[in-house]
């Protein structure tokens, strides 16, 4: 059984197979739109419908002496469609075929994606419900900060995926466009119509006006999609690292029954997944460059991104969609310590309590800064000599002026810090019921 996370579809779509057979599918369609303005006989259309067919071996070997794929795959056509083949790629220059049968391909790919998105989407929402009440501490430059719940990382991701999932629509809206309009993309030898009927057929937009390629602004917007979902995978992967720190151990990544963690320590669980992630997402960082750099180019066109293309399309898309379904895995399997993390909590022997402790002392007639000189002088000794905060302060003079033993108590309460949790869950869209 092939794993969920390496599926081939994504693989199978940018196959040479399928790019050549979404080639056919563009010049079968200008075909029918030559014959409905009668620029090709009805017979001819059948003959061509039903001899069209390829070998990706003959194209390659064509190739080998042409010099020009486009030209290849419509010589292969030619020898077996026969003599009807010289309607096909009527007043069509190559980009045509290629660009508009990249916008399918990459359509297919982002909906591919998707699909991977939303499932992940979903999940982030389950595990932030199932850690609403899973207390630990938070950590700002990683130190102690206060107490938060689990849930709320997930609630972060799952809003930051949101944002992806909207970044990506609107890039799919900006690549499904298609072009035939010809060298120079005046329909010299076209018109509007064959180019409004093939991409009414195939779901695109036709392009409002373009050169001989559709322009490349349009695919780094899809690049940038893609690389800051990367980014957000990151994000999760590289907390998830943090957080399987031995000296930490809150949550790890999922470790199999037979899984080996280092060919020389038998004791290893090393997050390695998590850190493949991070190493995948600067690919995807690395493309989009790549991509936005395939912008410029010379006059109507000059085929400088058209190499690139041909590796960071079906690479990044390849790659994100991999990498979906990895932290899909991670998220759904990956094993919390609720335990580790009230050891933690409680590891700067009640440290975290000390702004709550100073705003209470602000109550008591205190300015500000002498509030915080009490606290912070005492929170330093216990940071040196690992003596609680309680018992520092309440061995301070100037505290124990403005504050009983039982009032400090009240305010030293994990809980107390968690009482608007449900407000954020709220504000997520995600109601509470108890």
């Amino acid at each position: 059984m092939i794993p969920r996370y390496t599926l081939p579809v994504m693989e199978k779509l940018w196959s040479e197979e399928s790019k050549f057979a979404t080639w056919l599918e563009i010049e079968l369609l200008a075909c029918e739109a030559w014959a409905e303005l009668g620029q090709i006989p009805k017979d001819a259309l059948e003959t061509i419908r039903k001899k069209a067919f390829f070998s990706v071996d003959r194209i390659n070997e064509l190739e080998n002496d042409l010099r020009h794929d486009v030209i290849a795959f419509t010589t292969n056509l030619a020898e077996n469609i026969g003599p009807e083949s010289r309607f096909v790629h009527k007043g069509l220059t190559s980009s045509d075929v290629v660009d508009t049968a990249q916008a399918v391909l990459l359509v297919r790919a982002g909906k591919i994606i998707m699909e991977s998105l939303k499932e992940l989407i979903g999940l982030l929402r389950e595990q932030a419900l199932d850690h609403r009440k899973t207390i630990m501490v938070g950590r700002t430059h990683g130190i102690h900060a206060e107490p938060i719940v689990f849930g709320l990382k997930f609630l972060v991701w799952r809003q930051e995926m949101l944002r992806n999932e909207k970044r990506l629509a609107s890039a799919l809206e900006s690549v499904s466009v298609g072009k035939i309009s010809g060298a120079v993309g005046s329909y010299a030898h076209t018109g509007p119509f064959i180019e409004q009927y093939v991409c009414g057929k195939l779901g695109l937009k036709p392009a409002p006006v373009s050169t001989q390629i559709l322009q490349r602004d349009r695919h780094a917007e899809f690049m940038s999609a893609l690389a800051i979902t990367g980014g957000t995978i990151e994000k999760i992967a590289t907390e998830i690292r943090g957080l399987q720190r031995t000296e930490i151990r809150e949550a790890e990544e999922p470790f199999g029954k037979k899984q080996k963690g280092s060919s020389a320590m038998p004791h290893k669980r090393n997050p390695v997944v998590c850190e493949q992630l991070s190493g995948m997402a600067r690919l995807l960082r690395s493309n989009l460059l790549a991509a936005l750099e395939n912008m410029a180019l010379w006059h109507e066109r000059d085929i400088s991104h058209s190499s690139v293309e041909r590796i960071i399309l079906p690479d990044s898309t390849i790659l994100l969609h991999y990498m979906l379904n990895k932290i899909i895995h991670i998220i759904r399997e990956m094993s919390v310590y609720p335990d580790a993390m009230i050891q933690n909590l409680d590891k700067t022997r009640g440290l975290i309590f000390s702004q709550k402790i100073m705003l209470e002392l602000l109550e008591k007639d205190i300015t500000r800064e002498e509030a915080y000189a009490i606290i912070q002088r005492n929170a330093m000794k216990t940071w040196m000599d690992k003596i609680p905060l309680r018992d520092n302060l309440l061995s301070d003079s100037d505290f124990k002026k403005y504050m009983k033993p039982e009032e400090l108590d009240m305010i030293m309460d994990y809980n107390s810090f968690l009482k608007y949790i449900d407000d954020i869950y709220e504000n997520c869209g995600i109601e509470i019921h108890e």
